[in-house]
């Protein structure tokens, strides 16, 4: 399974009394993010599944990406992809999600960070996911504990 970690774009500040999960992307995170996804569609990536925390910036990224993948699924929303979520939380959905190819998880730091160290079985990996970065992992089989390959990683100045 291609694993495509995507963290949400450029997103407001959370006003006074609102949720920081209810921060909508900025324009200029809706246009690197978008900036990034053209790129990887260009180098290839077409996903079988496109899932998100259910926070609203993570959301607005998957449609985003959505939209210029092309891609007419409905997007998952998955719990475990919230911030501080867990990496374990986010392997035991993957694992359930063993018919598919390719899936973009759009999601939060720190979790995405900790996620990829987890999926590559490095737990002191120190990656540094920039707002709409995009790292691929290859995670060639769904057993007990990952053993994932990193393929690439493509960051919004890469993607102009």
């Amino acid at each position: 399974m291609e694993l495509y970690l995507f963290r949400h774009g450029i997103a407001e500040d959370a006003p006074a009394g609102r949720s920081d999960s209810s921060r909508n992307l900025t324009p200029e995170g809706r246009e690197r993010t978008a900036s990034v996804v053209r790129t990887a569609r260009a180098a290839g990536v077409a996903p079988s599944l496109i899932a998100s925390s259910p926070y609203v910036r993570a959301v607005q990224t998957a449609e985003v990406a959505a939209k210029e993948f092309g891609w007419k699924g409905e997007l998952l929303r998955l719990p475990s992809l919230v911030p501080h979520g867990s990496p374990e939380a986010v392997w035991s959905d993957i694992r359930d999600l063993s018919g598919e190819t390719a899936v973009v998880l759009a999601a939060h730091e720190p979790l995405l960070s900790s996620l990829a160290a987890y999926l590559l079985n490095s737990p002191a990996l120190m990656v540094d996911m920039k707002k709409s970065a995009m790292l691929r992992i290859d995670v060639p089989a769904l057993g007990p504990a990952p053993r994932g390959v990193l393929r690439w990683m493509l960051v919004p100045k890469l993607a102009r």
